[in-house]
């Protein structure tokens, strides 16, 4: 009896706590939240990269893995909608415990929640620079002899508003910020393309590669590998998005979570591709690591662009930054046994927008850095962790082409995992050579 009452006490308590967390408090969420939320989460800022990675890629190459990574990353991203409620009446609302039921406790908390968390912060930072960077070239743009300012304080600016937004208390309460950022990262990426071709093939254009080595071309080549698998990052969030629609037997959250999966990765195709291949085409090699720079004119289009963009990232920020919170606050109050109280959540949500901001102004060229964790982060966890753990728990029949399938992916995405990071650490040392810290 007295085990009984305890166990209900448990249970009480754990209910208690999922209505306060981020992830598991609001559970209404419809096929549509699913698409922007989705949408947000997966065009980064960095497809205004992508020109510039076709460029160390050259065509062949460049096109084959923007097709190979499409093809891949939306494999892998219906395997873990299909495994969210792969064990009867159990719903698996994180990655991290997708990981533990793949793996067991203990391990696949070790596997999943470092890579989760390196890809989720690092995101965010990045999405520090970005906006502030954006904020800058928009204040440069429209105001020709004002006094330049530093990057540091547009990030400041930048990071002013994540301490407002942090607050919302769940992913579904950032749903109208969600969809205004995915309108913008369509947007902003529909302005890049159709501004390459109308501005057309430039003059003395080159598609060869940039480097005058051999081994400047591979370190290139291979840093490239990272920028675009960075393109690819939504998968971190999918289960904590999942785990904000409504599920029954009759109506498991899976069918109206695909809706959404597949009309994102459709905004994908029309965001990554165009941008890609125009502005390569554009430009050639010649093109900024920004795409946006390298349009320059008319002014008012980059500036309307780059505030598409601080749109975008905004959204983008706070959808990682809720699974972030979701962790942090899950530590505090299941492993620190911290009560569940608006004070606890107003100090850790406005220290970790802090973090980000310092690391975002000490380290504004994170973006190589990212590129190096990103090969060992990235490229896992949306690449070919989710066919791991595919193949641990639902066992496809050896040689069938649900294995074969599998076994590709994982091959792919180990590739990507062990090539991208040797560019990206020469990218860093480039950088890092004339960096004045602050400046």
């Amino acid at each position: 009896m007295e085990s009984k009452n305890k166990k209900q006490t448990t249970d009480q308590d754990k209910d208690i706590i999922n209505n306060w967390l981020p992830i598991t408090k609001s559970r209404n969420s419809t096929w549509w939240y699913s698409a922007f939320h989705n949408v947000t989460a997966v065009v980064g800022a960095g497809v205004l990269g992508f020109p510039y990675a076709m460029s160390e890629l050259g065509w062949g190459p460049g096109i084959t893995l923007l097709v190979l990574s499409w093809l891949c990353t939306f494999y892998t991203a219906w395997q873990m909608i299909e495994l969210h409620e792969s064990e009867c009446g159990k719903r698996f609302d994180r990655y991290h415990e997708l990981g533990q039921h793949a793996f067991g406790e203990k391990l696949g908390l070790w596997i999943v929640v470092p890579q989760q968390l390196m890809v989720e912060v690092g995101t965010n930072i990045v999405y520090m620079i970005t906006g502030g960077k954006s904020l800058k070239k928009i204040h440069e743009t429209l105001c020709d002899n004002c006094k330049p300012i530093k990057t540091t304080y547009f990030i400041m600016m930048f990071s002013s508003v994540h301490y407002v937004l942090s607050h919302l208390p769940s992913l579904n309460s950032i749903a109208a910020i969600s969809l205004a950022a995915a309108v913008m990262s369509l947007s902003y990426s529909t302005i890049a393309w159709v501004a390459s071709i109308n501005k057309g093939v430039q003059p003395d254009v080159q598609y060869c590669s940039i480097a005058s080595t051999t081994a400047g071309t591979a370190f290139n080549f291979f840093s490239a590998l990272g920028d675009v698998a960075f393109g690819y990052a939504g998968h971190n969030v999918i289960m904590e998005i999942q785990a904000t629609i409504p599920s029954t037997p009759e109506k498991p959250s899976k069918g109206p979570m695909w809706k959404g999966m597949i009309v994102a990765y459709i905004a994908v195709a029309l965001c990554y591709f165009p941008v890609s291949i125009f502005g390569y085409w554009a430009f050639g090699n010649s093109v900024d690591d920004n795409i946006l720079i390298s349009l320059q004119r008319p002014k008012w289009l980059i500036a309307a662009a780059n505030i598409f963009v601080v749109v975008h990232v905004i959204g983008s920020y706070q959808i990682y930054a809720v699974a972030v919170n979701d962790m942090i606050e899950s530590f505090l109050v299941l492993k620190m046994k911290f009560k569940p109280t608006w004070y606890l959540r107003f100090i850790s949500r406005n220290l970790y927008v802090s973090f980000t901001m310092f690391v975002a102004i000490t380290f504004p060229f994170f973006g190589g850095l990212l590129g190096f964790f990103g090969g060992f982060v990235f490229a896992p966890t949306s690449y070919f962790l989710p066919c791991i753990i595919w193949l641990a728990i639902r066992k496809p029949k050896r040689f069938s082409l649900s294995w074969y399938i599998n076994w590709f992916c994982i091959v792919f995405g180990v590739m990507l995992m062990v090539l991208a990071p040797i560019g990206s650490l020469r990218q860093i040392i480039l950088q890092a050579k004339d960096y004045k810290f602050y400046s």
